[in-house]
């Protein structure tokens, strides 16, 4: 890919004789929504560690954002955004604090900070909510703004770990609102769910099985290849060979 701002080579985390992560390849373009599938224990979990220089490869590599995940972790880390489910946010402070945090964690300068915040309070429509407390928030509003800090900073590429788990269908698709205006404004999104009706979303889905990758190509070129009807019935034409639990 002429744009890819991710490109992994044979990647492989072993851990003992156990193989997580087995020799994996792909890219994924500027821009785009790529979905990282794979049931519990595929691997998928691993392999994003290693995309965000949280975890050295066993063998292989790769580079993200033009960064080596091995040689460049920090660099790397600086040109990426990461929500995970549990959304990481400070449930005692408010809004308003919680972007200002992020903000200057992100290293966004100090003088662009308050408006950065103005215009995203009034984007999610979080302005009459700035000053109230996140514990308080309802859940799929901390969804919101979970995603909303990840991106403070114009990263080139965010890493969303199951950032849906347990949020209500309509929280969901308005979630999926906003990934869609992030990757218009040029933001890569590197996406992991468990739920196959968002894979539908994507613009391309690999699906893991016990640490390979069985399948990468648009939801439609995979129903078709499957005789599938549904990115569902591909995943569990997939899955049924699966060999291994929980990693």
């Amino acid at each position: 890919m002429k744009n890819a701002v991710i490109q992994v080579e044979n990647l492989t985390k072993r851990f003992g004789d156990f193989t997580a992560v087995d020799n994996i390849s792909f890219e994924v373009e500027k821009g785009e929504i790529f979905g990282f599938l794979g049931a519990n224990g595929a691997g998928k979990t691993t392999a994003m560690r290693m995309l965000c220089g949280l975890s050295n490869p066993t063998s292989g590599g790769g580079t993200v954002a033009g960064f080596d995940i091995s040689q460049q972790s920090e660099e790397v880390k600086k040109h990426i955004g990461y929500m995970s489910q549990k959304f990481a946010l400070y449930e005692d402070l408010k809004v308003w604090e919680n972007m200002r945090l992020y903000a200057g964690i992100y290293g966004v300068p100090r003088k662009k900070i308050s408006e950065i915040i103005d215009k995203m309070l009034v984007s999610l429509d979080f302005d009459s909510e700035k000053n109230t407390l996140v514990k308080e928030l309802p859940l799929g509003w901390k969804q919101k703004l979970a995603f909303s800090v990840s991106i403070i900073h114009r990263p080139e590429i965010v890493f969303l770990d199951e950032p849906t788990g347990g949020v209500d269908p309509v929280s969901r698709r308005q979630f999926w609102e906003l990934i869609y205006k992030a990757a218009s404004d040029g933001i890569t999104v590197f996406v992991t769910t468990h739920y196959m009706d968002e894979a539908e979303y994507c613009n391309r889905v690999s699906i893991m099985v016990d640490g390979r990758i069985d399948a990468l190509d648009t939801p439609a070129n995979l129903k078709r290849q499957f005789e599938a009807v549904s990115m569902d019935e591909v995943f569990t034409k997939l899955a049924r060979g699966a060999k291994r639990g929980d990693n």
